[in-house]
């Protein structure tokens, strides 16, 4: 039997380019889309083989045809706080293109890189704020995620670092708490590595499905926290 494949949007993001080697070692052929071929080295220093497409400007078409016969699909692309045009376009609409092209091509499997209190941002930031327009493309995708007839998973990390993966989460609510209790700044943070593990064991172990999944570091592994 040949290997089921992953297809990472957004596959040279740094979320991406640690979960291909952990996806590869579940034992998944990894497929990394990327819009620069210069970044194709990386890719494969990852695990990963390159596919050379532009999800910004890709149609839903073109999108089905990179993901037919895929286990799963993986969204951890974004524009990366660059203009408002910029973000509606990667975060939103390629987003939206991406899961009608998930379902066009059969892929049921759908893992979505949000961050923690995207469904409750907008009520509290306003409309002038610079993180604003990001806040709302991630609502607003993530609301028609949940739309869909795929299976997804919504992943809610908070403010990402470099650290490595420890293997442990705590779970948050949609407001970011844990509990109930308001953690502190320092506290609410995810590292990139653990957020790459969280997407490996939503898609090997098949779990969370149709489930948003806020979380930070902490002491309970993540099989456990994601049974």
């Amino acid at each position: 039997m040949s290997e089921e494949r992953v297809v990472i949007l957004g596959g040279h993001g740094k979320i991406a380019l640690l979960a291909a080697p952990k996806l590869t070692d579940a034992g998944y052929a990894v497929e990394s889309v990327i819009r620069n071929p210069d970044q194709t080295g990386e890719i494969e220093a990852a695990g990963g083989t390159a596919v050379v497409l532009d999800i910004e400007t890709a149609g839903v078409d073109e999108l089905a045809q990179a993901f037919s016969g895929a286990a799963a699909v993986v969204f951890s692309a974004g524009a990366g706080g660059g203009s408002p045009e910029r973000t509606r376009a990667v975060d939103l609409d390629a987003a939206v293109r991406a899961m009608t092209a998930a379902e066009q091509a059969g892929v049921r499997r759908f893992v979505m890189v949000s961050y923690a209190r995207a469904d409750v941002d907008l009520d509290r930031l306003d409309p002038g704020d610079s993180f604003y327009p990001y806040a709302q493309a991630k609502h607003d995708a993530d609301a028609h995620l949940r739309g869909t007839g795929l299976d997804y998973t919504i992943l809610g990390p908070g403010r990402l670092t470099l650290e490595p993966a420890t293997g442990k989460i705590q779970l948050a609510d949609a407001h970011g708490e844990v509990a109930g209790r308001e953690l502190a700044a320092d506290q609410k943070v995810t590292s990139r590595e653990n957020v790459a593990a969280v997407i490996t064991h939503a898609i090997a172990a098949n779990t969370s499905i149709r489930a948003t999944v806020n979380f930070y570091d902490g002491e309970t592994p993540i099989a456990d926290a994601l049974a």
